[in-house]
């Protein structure tokens, strides 16, 4: 069973960016979409292992900061023609705070 922890609220993590969690298994990138919907991925590209957090929001999607390479917000993937996975991470806003599972 996952151990939900509270990072704070929606309207601290930015529209089209995010906010870094750190954990006992390294950083953790919590981003918002345009739509306030909220994603968690590890906080390394799996190219170079690039900053996630510091890179571009776009769709469902961020884009490295060293790179470019474009990684899916839902399931960690690379998008094509790139190939690796970054892990991610449940979360879920209720009442307008986000909760992290680790």
């Amino acid at each position: 069973m996952s151990n939900w922890i509270e990072i704070g609220s929606l309207d601290e993590i930015p529209r089209l960016g995010s906010r870094v969690v750190e954990s006992a298994a390294g950083d953790i990138a919590v981003f918002r979409a345009a739509d306030d919907s909220v994603f968690a991925l590890r906080d390394q590209c799996p190219h170079k292992g690039g900053p996630l957090s510091q890179g571009i929001v776009h769709g469902r999607s961020v884009s490295c900061p060293l790179h470019n390479w474009t990684i899916d917000l839902v399931s960690g993937e690379a998008q094509a023609p790139d190939e690796g996975c970054t892990g991610k991470y449940e979360v879920m806003v209720e009442n307008g705070v986000v909760y992290l599972a680790l």
